[in-house]
C-alpha cells in the first residue's frame, strides 16, 4: 500500500481537494434527515404552508448542493487516479527497460505484462476508493451514530452494540483476503503466458493441427485462475451477508422500539423517520467500509508485485575505473578467461532467487582488435550468443573480465556502451511502423546513411519493389514481410548508424548463399572501420574473418583463422566439410 499513497502523494493538492469537497457533501447530506425531522415536527404541525414551502425549498437547495459536491469530488478522484495509474505504468515501463537481464529472467515477461495491466487497474481502483469512500463511509458511519445518539440516545445504542461484531468480520476476512489475490495474480501470470505463446506461435499450433491441444491447455490454467478467483472472492463476500443480516435485524428493532416510544408520547414521529434515514446512513457506512477493505487487499497484492519491479536495486552498477579489473594486454573488444552461468545469484524482488546452474561459458579468452572480425561458429546453445549479452552487458560475467577499448565493460554508463554497437540478434523484432523507422528508430541518422545501410544490407531491391518504398508500413512483427527481408531490415537497421562495434548474430540464416555473400561483401568493403563480430551457423559465413571462434558445450575449441582451424581444429573441418559437400 505504500506505492499507493507515494503515487498520490504527487498529487497531494488535488487529492486534498477531493478529499475536502467529499467531506463537505458528507456534512450536507447528513443534514438532510434533520431538515426533514423539524419539517415533519415543528414546520407541518403548524399549519402555515408558506414555511413548509421555504422549508422544503431549503431541503431542495440542500440536496442539490450536496450532489454537486459529490460530483466534483469524484471527478477529481477519478482524474487523480488516473494520473496515478499513468505514473505507475510509466514508471513500470521504464523500470523494465532498465532491468539486467537476470532481473527480466527472475520476473519474466508474462509476469510483467500482468503487472503493467491488472495490476496496474487494482491500484487506480484503490486510489480512487482512499480518495472517495475513505472519507464519505468513516463520515457516514460515525456522523450518522453521533446524531442518531443526538436526536436518541436509546435507539442509537443499539446501532453500537452492532458496530464491533461488524467490524471484527471485515478485519478478519480481509486479513486471509491478501494472500489469496496475490495467489490470483500469479495464476494470471500463467494465464497470460501460455496465452502470449500462443499468439505467438499461431502458425505452428495450426501448421500441427495441434489448435485442440492448445484449447485444452489454456483451458487448464484458466479453470486454475478462476477458481483461485472465485476462492478470494468468496472469502471476501464472507462479510456481505453476515452484516445485511445484523444491521436489518437493528433496522427492525429500530423501528418496533421507536414504534412503542412514538405510542407512548416521548418520541414525534419525524424522529423516528430521520432515525431511519441515519440508520441507512450507518448501514451504507459499514457497506462502504466492506468494499474499502475488498479493493485494498486485492489492490494490495498488486502494489507489491508491482513495487517490487519499480523498487528492485540494479544489479549492474557502475564501477569506478580505479575499482575494476584492468586488462592484461591491448585489444578494442577483449575476453579474458570469461566464466558465466545463467541464474547465479540473480533475484527479483519478490523473494524468488535464482537457482545455479551449469556454467554457459567457461574460460573464454580472445581478442579483437579495433577494425578487425571475429566469427563465432558451434552448435545450437554453445553459448555463441551469451558472448554478445556479456559484451553488451545484458548480464555481468561471473569470473573473468569483458573489456572494450580498454576498459572493463561495467565502468560504462549502460547508454554510454550501447551507443556504440550496431547490433542484429537472433530474435530481432520489426516492430509496427514504416520501414525508415524500423531502420533509424528514433535515431539522428541521414537519409543518406539509410539509403547507404539499405544498400550495403541488400534490401534495396525489394524495398524499391513496394509500393510506397520506404514508407511502407510493417504489420505486428513484421507479419507481411518474408524472413529474408526481415533479416535485411535488420542488418539496415544495425548499419545506419554507422557503429563503432558491428554485432551480427545469426543474421543471414534466412538469406540464400548469393544475397548473403553480396551482402558480406558490401559490409567489409564499405564499413571497414567497424569492428565486426558475426556469429553464424555456416562456415561460409565467418571463414573470411580476421579470426575464428569456435565453441562446443560453453567452451572455447578452437580459435584462429580459417586457415589454421583446418589445420588443427577437427571440429571445425568436420563442419567444412559437411556444410561444402566434401562428404556426403
Amino acid at each position: 500500500m505504500r506505492l499507493i499513497f507515494r503515487y498520490l502523494g504527487r498529487y497531494k493538492k488535488y487529492v486534498f481537494i477531493a478529499m475536502v469537497m467529499k467531506l463537505m457533501g458528507t456534512v450536507v447530506e447528513l443534514l438532510l434527515p434533520t431538515i426533514f425531522e423539524h419539517i415533519i415536527d415543528k414546520v407541518v404541525p403548524a399549519g402555515k404552508l408558506v414555511p413548509v414551502l421555504l422549508w422544503g425549498l431549503g431541503m431542495f437547495a440542500t440536496a442539490i448542493l450536496c450532489r454537486e459536491l459529490n460530483v466534483r469530488a469524484n471527478r477529481r478522484a477519478i482524474d487523480n487516479a488516473h494520473k496515478v495509474s499513468y505514473d505507475v505504468r510509466q514508471d513500470l515501463f521504464r523500470k523494465t527497460m532498465n532491468l539486467s537481464g537476470a532481473q527480466f529472467d527472475a520476473f519474466g515477461l508474462p509476469s510483467i505484462i500482468s503487472r503493467m495491466t491488472s495490476d496496474s487497474y487494482n491500484v487506480q481502483s484503490a486510489a480512487q476508493q482512499l480518495q472517495l469512500m475513505c472519507i464519505r463511509a468513516p463520515m457516514m458511519l460515525i456522523g450518522g451514530i453521533l446524531v442518531s445518539m443526538w436526536m436518541d440516545a436509546s435507539l442509537a445504542l443499539i446501532m453500537v452494540v452492532m458496530l464491533p461484531l461488524l467490524v471484527a468480520i471485515i478485519l478478519g476476512v480481509s486479513a486471509k483476503g491478501l494472500p489469496l489475490y496475490a495467489k490470483v495474480q500469479q495464476k494470471l501470470d500463467v494465464v497470460v503466458r501460455v496465452m502470449r505463446e500462443n499468439i505467438t506461435g499461431i502458425r505452428v499450433v495450426k501448421a500441427l493441427s495441434k489448435a485442440d491441444y492448445e484449447k485444452r491447455r489454456f483451458a487448464s490454467v484458466n479453470e486454475e485462475m478462476t477458481k483461485s478467483d472465485i476462492t478470494a472472492t468468496t472469502v471476501m463476500a464472507i462479510p456481505g451477508p453476515f452484516m445485511q443480516m445484523c444491521l436489518n435485524t437493528g433496522l427492525a428493532l429500530v423501528v418496533i422500539v421507536g414504534a412503542g416510544r412514538v405510542n407512548r408520547g416521548v418520541m414525534d414521529p419525524g424522529v423516528i423517520l430521520a432515525f431511519l434515514t441515519y440508520f441507512n446512513m450507518v448501514t451504507m457506512g459499514v457497506m462502504g467500509l466492506s468494499r474499502i477493505f475488498m479493493t485494498m487487499s486485492r489492490a494490495s497484492a498488486s502494489a507489491n508485485r508491482i513495487a517490487s519491479v519499480i523498487d528492485a536495486d540494479t544489479d549492474l552498477e557502475v564501477l569506478d575505473e580505479d575499482e575494476a579489473k584492468k586488462p592484461a594486454g591491448e585489444g578494442f573488444i577483449r575476453f579474458e578467461n570469461v566464466d558465466f552461468s545463467y541464474g547465479e545469484d540473480s533475484a527479483d524482488n519478490s523473494g524468488f532467487a535464482g537457482e545455479s546452474r551449469e556454467k554457459a561459458l567457461s574460460n573464454i579468452s580472445f581478442t579483437v582488435k579495433k577494425g578487425e572480425s571475429l566469427g563465432i561458429i558451434g552448435p545450437t546453445g554453445c553459448g555463441k550468443t551469451t558472448i554478445i549479452n556479456l559484451l553488451m552487458r545484458f548480464y555481468d560475467v561471473t569470473g573473468g573480465g569483458v573489456f572494450v577499448d580498454g576498459r572493463d565493460v561495467r565502468t560504462y554508463e549502460k547508454d554510454e556502451l550501447r551507443r556504440r554497437f550496431g547490433t542484429v540478434f537472433q530474435n530481432d523484432m520489426v516492430f509496427q511502423d514504416t520501414l525508415r523507422e524500423n531502420i533509424s528508430f528514433g535515431r539522428e541518422v541521414t537519409e543518406d546513411n539509410i539509403l547507404e545501410a539499405v544498400r550495403d544490407a541488400q534490401a534495396a531491391e525489394f524495398i524499391a519493389g513496394l509500393p510506397d518504398g520506404l514508407d511502407h508500413e510493417a504489420a505486428i512483427k513484421g507479419a507481411n514481410l518474408s524472413g529474408g527481408q526481415k533479416q535485411r531490415i535488420f542488418v539496415s537497421r544495425a548499419l545506419a548508424a554507422r557503429p563503432e562495434i558491428l554485432v551480427l548474430d545469426d543474421s543471414s540464416s534466412a538469406l540464400d548463399y548469393k544475397t548473403d555473400a553480396a551482402m558480406r561483401k558490401a559490409i567489409a568493403e564499405n564499413h571497414a572501420d567497424s569492428t565486426t563480430i558475426m556469429i553464424a551457423q555456416r562456415v561460409s559465413s565467418v571463414m573470411n574473418m580476421t579470426k575464428i571462434l569456435v565453441l562446443d558445450n560453453g567452451r572455447c575449441i578452437g580459435y584462429g583463422t580459417h586457415e589454421e582451424l583446418m589445420k588443427n581444429c577437427k571440429p571445425y573441418q568436420d563442419t567444412f566439410k559437411v556444410q561444402m559437400g566434401e562428404i556426403a
